[in-house]
């Protein structure tokens, strides 16, 4: 007869039994993991305060036709201001007049003029870098209705522009009444290029001269050198301008309403204005607040684009 090996064997040799980890490491681990977490806290606090909150109670009104006036209590209306929205011909023309409005004065103006600056005054004096950082930046730091005020009496029919037309004997303009939309892009990109300039500024200033110096000992010109060399190297601050700069650009409702109130008949009418003139002038909060949501949600659909940028290696 053959032995046979017993039904339980006992453990294998060289291996020990998992043991879990003991309650004190466990809740040393917790206590680290609180304080780490202790002093960013405050802040936390705040944007949940300031920020989720006031947007978590927009996303409650915009389900809702609340009104300022005429109205005694609000109900629940389901998605009824948004399909409304979708179904108004002033809405749609305000959602294609904000892309307009941003894609020129920030992602083509702004941005594109910025570079330049910046470039051009890598190569000048200190006393024309002084000059004209100093005039930039002063459009810049200028209250946004300061601003509005000013190409307002730019663009307008008795204004500067037509001044300097006449004085060249060229037919006067009157841009705010027949080209609305182009005057307030101009006006955003005189106000906000000092940004894009200042950002742009620090990126090539952190280039190697090394680099640039060895392209131009292998004959590189100007613009291949921009291209092929100083674009890749500050790709991460052309996104982050870029993300800033259209997030900026699509709140922006001081600048407009001064110069021309989003008109005439709708021609410059952004979302921050239609969404301010159906929620204050026609007191529908309901329908505003719906509004405003779908602008939060285009801005972050920009935001998400420009994030996978920046995370896509060249």
């Amino acid at each position: 007869m053959t032995a046979t090996a017993p039904e339980h064997a006992g453990p294998e040799v060289g291996k020990t039994p998992a043991s879990p980890a003991p309650s004190g490491a466990r809740t040393g681990t917790v206590r680290r993991s609180l304080y780490r977490a202790l002093p960013v806290s405050p802040a936390v606090v705040l944007l949940l305060l300031f920020l989720a909150g006031p947007i978590a109670y927009c996303v409650v009104i915009a389900f809702t036709d609340l009104q300022l006036t005429g109205q005694a209590q609000s109900s629940f209306v389901g998605f009824d201001n948004f399909t409304r929205a979708f179904r108004d011909e002033a809405f749609l023309n305000a959602v294609w007049l904000t892309l307009v409005f941003t894609v020129l004065s920030s992602l083509i103006g702004q941005n594109t003029l910025g570079l330049a600056l910046a470039s051009l005054m890598q190569r000048a004096s200190k006393p024309v870098r002084t000059l004209t950082g100093g005039i930039v930046v002063t459009a810049w730091v200028l209250p946004e209705v300061v601003a509005g005020f000013l190409l307002y009496a730019f663009f307008r029919r008795e204004g500067t522009l037509n001044a300097i037309l006449d004085w060249l004997h060229l037919p006067s303009q009157n841009c705010l009444f027949t080209l609305p939309i182009l005057a307030v892009s101009f006006a955003n990109v005189w106000r906000g290029t000092a940004f894009s300039m200042l950002v742009y500024s620090a990126a090539l200033n952190d280039i190697p001269k090394e680099v640039t110096e060895a392209a131009e000992v292998d004959g590189a010109s100007g613009w291949r050198r921009m291209w092929h060399i100083t674009l890749p190297m500050i790709r991460r601050s052309i996104g982050t301008n870029l993300m800033l700069n259209t997030l900026q650009t699509l709140s922006v409702f001081g600048l407009i309403w001064v110069m021309t109130r989003g008109g005439p008949s709708g021609k410059s009418q952004t979302l921050p204005l239609f969404m301010y003139e159906q929620a204050f002038q026609n007191s529908l909060i309901g329908y505003g607040t719906a509004v405003a949501l779908l602008l939060l949600l285009i801005g972050s659909l920009f935001s998400i684009v420009y994030l996978r940028l920046l995370r896509t290696e060249v």
